[in-house]
This record gives structure tokens, C-alpha cells and sequence, in this order.
């Protein structure tokens, strides 16, 4: 089973619902989420928050988390989302934000460094992940290893 598919089987079991913000993945998290038949049941939607601006003035980050930290930081992970699962409505929220590549690197933020932000509840936590590949293996390896993530968080839940 693909992790999507075990994340569906455990949000279904725990009454759950999961909302999504993305960044440097695009869309690639929810396109492999509503691969999945009947992902309606427990997936309301995402928010595709590539700009600063949309991930302030949709999202809910503060520029002055982007301004202290950048957009490529465990806060701004945090901060979309807790911001969207206040707007989409749902009990988790997966988001991701990253440097895919080849270009958009910086002094101590290579590319490849990704992290990624589950809220529930209130807890939110993040995890920092350096993925080596090019720009679409990075992208794949940040979608898999948060629905990976997010799958071995439903499991621990009582």
C-alpha cells in the first residue's frame, strides 16, 4: 500500500480530516492525495502558498516570521500549518516549504533543504529534511517523506 493509501485507511479509522498547504512542492502532495478513490471522505483541500504573499495574505504567516527566519524555515513550516488548518477547516494540516532547485539557494540554506509542518490540534511540529536530488526528485522525496510522516503520526494516536 502507498503511503497515501495507508494516510486514507488511518484518517478514515480516526474520523480525521486533512488539509494541505504547499510550497515548494506545487501541488504534488494533494495530487497524490486525491489519487486515492474516495480521499473525499477526508481530504477538504489545500492551498498552493508558493509566494510570500499568498502564504501572508491567505495562509496567515506574519512577515515578520519571514522577515527574522525566511520563507525556508521550521517557523514558517509551523505558522502555514496551524494558518491552514484554521482556513481549510480541518483536524491536520501537512504544509511544506523548501529549495527544490537547481537555483534559490542562500548563505546556510542549500538546495534540497525542505521543511515540513503538521498541526493538529494544538500541537505543531516540524522537521528539517536535505534531499540530494534535482529539482523534481526533490520535490518527489519532500511529497513522500511528509506523507510518510503524517502517516507515522496517525498511527501513534490513541
Amino acid at each position: 500500500m502507498s503511503p497515501e493509501e495507508e494516510v486514507g485507511v488511518l484518517l478514515r479509522q480516526k474520523g480525521l480530516t486533512l488539509g494541505i498547504v504547499e510550497s515548494a512542492t506545487g501541488g504534488l502532495l494533494s495530487h497524490r492525495i486525491t489519487n486515492i478513490a474516495g480521499s473525499s471522505d477526508y481530504y477538504k483541500g489545500s492551498i498552493t502558498a508558493y509566494s510570500n504573499q499568498v502564504k501572508i495574505e491567505v495562509v496567515g504567516v506574519k512577515e515578520a516570521t519571514i522577515n527574522q527566519y525566511g520563507a525556508v524555515s521550521p517557523q514558517i513550516a509551523e505558522e502555514m500549518a496551524q494558518g491552514g488548518r484554521k482556513i481549510l477547516s480541518v483536524d491536520i494540516c501537512l504544509a511544506d516549504t523548501g529549495i527544490a532547485g537547481p537555483g534559490g539557494a542562500s548563505a546556510g540554506k542549500g538546495v534540497g533543504l525542505f521543511y515540513i509542518g503538521l498541526s493538529h490540534g494544538e500541537r505543531t511540529f516540524s522537521r528539517e529534511y536535505n534531499f540530494q536530488g534535482d529539482r523534481e526528485q526533490n520535490k518527489q522525496s519532500a511529497a513522500e517523506t511528509a506523507l510518510q510522516w503524517l502517516k507515522e503520526y496517525l498511527a501513534g494516536l490513541e
